[in-house]
């Protein structure tokens, strides 16, 4: 079971920002990027939101660094671990935009990226754009047939659709990769449908242990039925985690312990059909941050 991390300082969302990072910058970044690469870890994450308004604020920040530069930035101080949008809202923008973009961090990054892709939640940036947030499904839809021609190997892609239509436009760099994976993100039963018929892979939006389950059997079933026979890399957001007994107070959520504790608990996750774990550590510094994820790669992973 691979396990990737969600970055801190370029979200801050209220519901799981530290402190610390108010203050943190791009030196944090980079310095906890290089710390996941070397605990083995599979991947780090970045999120997307275009802008943030008023009546959000308060509860999610206005503090959300753009995916693809904060990536690509991050992939000239690493040198192995993937980058994974989690999520880009791809309906935001045209998908020959998107793919001009996510292609070039490919590129750059020698078939790093992992892209994943989800509906998106804030009205008001579908109206900003001039777009309709109740189409947002379907735009997604359309979005993720798009997105794998243009970022295909074929120079000049060709799509046609109800929202986009294109062809004969040419588009290099190509990505390194010859099939760029698309992970799907969200937990509602469209979205579950749209990761088992379109993803390369599942990225659940937060849901409990005791959900997992019947998703995943539900993805299986979709699939199934649609005789797809390709894997589908299944995804879980860990809770949140502390190795060791803290001296202060992480939150009643928060898993604790020794190393085999918390892999004993974290390998429920595998016998459930899950592939890779997202986790997030209880910090109150960077420095603390980056010790829980080098306790993790060498004492905890080992176990799982």
């Amino acid at each position: 079971m691979e396990y990737g991390i969600q970055l801190p300082v370029q979200s801050q969302s209220t519901l799981y920002t530290e402190p610390w990072e108010a203050a943190a910058g791009p030196d944090d970044l980079v310095a906890v990027a290089r710390a996941a690469e070397s605990a083995g870890f599979g991947y780090v994450a970045s999120c997307d939101h275009v802008a943030i308004p008023r009546r959000l604020a308060p509860a999610m920040s206005t503090v959300w660094y753009d995916p693809v530069a904060t990536l690509a930035y991050l992939a000239a101080a690493t040198e192995d671990i993937r980058l994974l949008s989690h999520v880009a809202v791809v309906g935001l923008r045209h998908p020959l935009l998107t793919a001009k973009q996510y292609a070039t961090l490919d590129h750059l990054s020698n078939g790093r990226l992992i892209l994943g892709v989800g509906a998106g939640h804030v009205a008001e940036e579908f109206a900003a754009l001039g777009l309709d947030f109740r189409q947002r499904g379907a735009l997604l839809d359309e979005c993720v047939d798009a997105l794998r021609a243009a970022l295909g190997p074929e120079e000049f892609p060709e799509h046609h659709g109800k929202f986009y239509d294109f062809q004969g436009l040419g588009q290099r760099p190509r990505p390194a990769q010859p099939h760029v994976p698309v992970w799907v993100g969200g937990s509602s039963p469209a979205a579950v449908r749209r990761a088992a018929l379109k993803g390369d892979g599942w990225l659940p939006q937060g849901d409990p242990r005791d959900r997992l389950p019947a998703q995943i059997a539900e993805l299986t079933r979709l699939r199934e039925e649609a005789g797809i026979g390709e894997p589908l890399t299944v995804g879980a957001i860990a809770e949140p985690l502390y190795i060791g007994r803290p001296g202060w107070d992480v939150g009643r959520r928060t898993l604790t312990g020794t190393a085999e504790e918390l892999a004993e608990s974290l390998r429920a996750y595998r016998a459930m059909g899950v592939h890779q774990i997202q986790v997030r550590f209880r910090s109150r510094a960077r420095t603390e941050l980056t010790d829980q994820i080098a306790a993790f790669g060498a004492e905890v992973a080992p176990h799982l």
